[in-house]
């Protein structure tokens, strides 16, 4: 036991602690949120990822829609005594008993699933209790990468290409959001090659073969990784620069993969999934998506912006066949078409010629965007008593 009182550290996005109970409350109300609905077959999935994001939404609307079986994977760290386990760490924690109390069966992995070590761990552990594999979510996000074969350490940037990238965005160091600017010089070749490496399909495609080694995809195997495209006004940063490198060869593989003999063998497809704007820990690491995303949930409001866990939703009955597969011209399954609304980035782009005007107008957005960013870690959240002792050291759930 280490019953201790605990208060948010945290300047700006960066925030280093998370509540246990906060961070569960977040899964339960998504959870909650998610209309149960598990007839028919249950397939086995690996989702990659899972702790957090569209992970995280894809594991609960799997488990509620479609009483998915299998293994999520991610790289948490428990609590040290100095300092508390991560949000994801809780999240997990809370997923897995949601998951037993409606008698799901479903196991976790703390590894890093770049590394051998976990690919052949946590495929161990789907050989001896699942079989083939029907799904995998590939859902990971990292700042670094170990190339499994050569040992370098690879690292990602956020950064434009060819030129420096200068706009507005989000400052939340004071009592009250304002307008700041960003300014990020051009990534170079090298760092464009490295952030390929860790966020493009290399991965991925790893993964993939990893199970068809084993013999463990299953007729009509599908596999997705997740994507972003995003407005032209976040462009430069993103979907035109290293990030959106990293993009487009993890949309390459995902072809790839499709025309592999291996997924031939068994009638498997490989999709990249664009899905819309979210408030993420990479999201909010950024520049100017804070302030985009905050422009955005204005003028679309509560109900038109999109959840992740909608969007999990949307996807998983596109996957099962419930309902049609909403693809765009590159054969990439589409979950955006609100956020890309043609005259919703009209009224986007009327709020960023003027920031600080827009702000104005949006600072309900803005308040929104940073509350999302600290429910992130568990702090904020709606019906938890904070200022009074937690558990904080939560045991990683097994299955016995």
């Amino acid at each position: 036991m280490s019953l201790r009182q605990i208060e948010p550290k945290q300047r700006g996005f960066l925030i280093v602690n998370a509540h246990p109970e906060g961070a569960a409350q977040t899964v339960r109300r998504m959870w909650d949120g998610i209309e149960a609905r598990t007839d028919g077959r249950k397939p086995v999935a690996l989702i990659l990822g899972h702790s957090a994001g569209y992970g995280l939404a894809t594991l609960l609307a799997g488990l509620r829609r479609h009483g998915i079986r299998g293994v999520g994977a991610a790289f948490e760290a428990a609590d040290t005594g100095r300092r508390t386990a991560t949000a994801g760490w809780y999240r997990t924690a809370a997923a897995a008993q949601l998951a037993a109390e409606d008698g799901h069966d479903i196991r976790f992995v703390n590894a890093d699933a770049f590394s051998t070590d976990a690919k052949t761990q946590v495929i161990d552990l789907v050989e001896q209790h699942y079989g083939p594999v029907d799904y995998l979510i590939y859902s990971l996000a990292a700042p670094r990468r170990t190339d499994p074969v050569t040992g370098t350490v690879h690292h990602s940037v956020i950064k434009p290409l060819g030129a420096a990238y200068e706009a507005p965005a989000l400052d939340f160091t004071g009592p009250d959001p304002k307008i700041s600017r960003a300014r990020i010089e051009p990534g170079t070749e090298d760092e464009t090659r490295a952030t390929v490496a860790v966020m493009g399909g290399d991965d991925w495609a790893l993964w993939v073969r990893a199970l068809a080694a084993r013999r463990l995809l299953a007729d009509k195997f599908t596999t997705v990784a997740l994507t972003y495209v995003g407005s032209e006004v976040t462009a430069p940063v993103y979907r035109q620069g290293t990030i959106g490198a990293a993009k487009e060869h993890l949309e390459q593989t995902g072809h790839d993969l499709n025309t592999s003999a291996m997924l031939k063998e068994k009638d498997g497809r490989a999709f990249t999934v664009v899905a819309g704007a979210a408030v993420t820990q990479a999201s909010s690491a950024i520049p100017s998506i804070a302030l985009y995303t905050a422009f955005l949930r204005t003028v679309l409001g509560e109900r038109g912006f999109h959840s992740t866990a909608e969007q999990a939703v949307d996807l998983w009955d596109q996957l099962e066949g419930r309902t049609p597969l909403v693809l765009d011209e590159a054969g990439r399954i589409r979950l955006d078409g609100w956020e890309l609304d043609a005259q919703v980035q009209d009224r986007v782009r009327q709020l960023w010629t003027d920031p600080e005007k827009g702000l104005e107008a949006a600072r309900a957005g803005a308040d929104w965007f940073m509350n999302q960013v600290r429910e992130l870690y568990g702090w904020g959240v709606d019906d938890v008593t904070y200022g009074q002792p937690v558990e904080t050291d939560l045991a990683w759930p097994t299955r016995r």
